[in-house]
């Protein structure tokens, strides 16, 4: 084997293998980070939405092994929730509030015409 070769096929090789283990390694301690929280303080939100994101970005790996990317999949689902409990409601304006505000294009025609 030509040493060039080896020296340029197997850090790809490997880079793959080692970036998942980064990913698992990043999210395992992100969900350590996630439950050591001070006494009385609320979880973060961003943090959960991160967690989702790695899980999500582990399951859809090319090559991952079967009951990981089912595991990753089922618990996205459960992060996804958490993330959705814990940011606030959107904020409903009524469609005629955005009329009176002059959000709607015409009225600015019309007033000038």
């Amino acid at each position: 084997m030509n040493p060039s070769f080896a020296d340029d096929v197997l850090p790809q090789a490997q880079s793959g293998r080692s970036q998942d283990a980064l990913l698992v390694a990043s999210l395992l301690h992100l969900m350590s980070h996630y439950t050591a929280r001070e006494t009385g303080e609320p979880p973060c939100v961003k943090l959960a939405s991160v967690i989702e994101r790695h899980l999500c970005a582990l399951a859809r790996l090319p090559e991952i092994d079967p009951v990981l990317r089912a595991t990753c999949e089922q618990l996205t689902e459960k992060w996804a929730a958490v993330v959705d409990a814990k940011l606030p409601p959107p904020v409903k304006t009524p469609l005629l509030a955005r009329f009176m505000k002059g959000a709607w294009p015409g009225k600015a025609a019309a007033v000038a015409g």
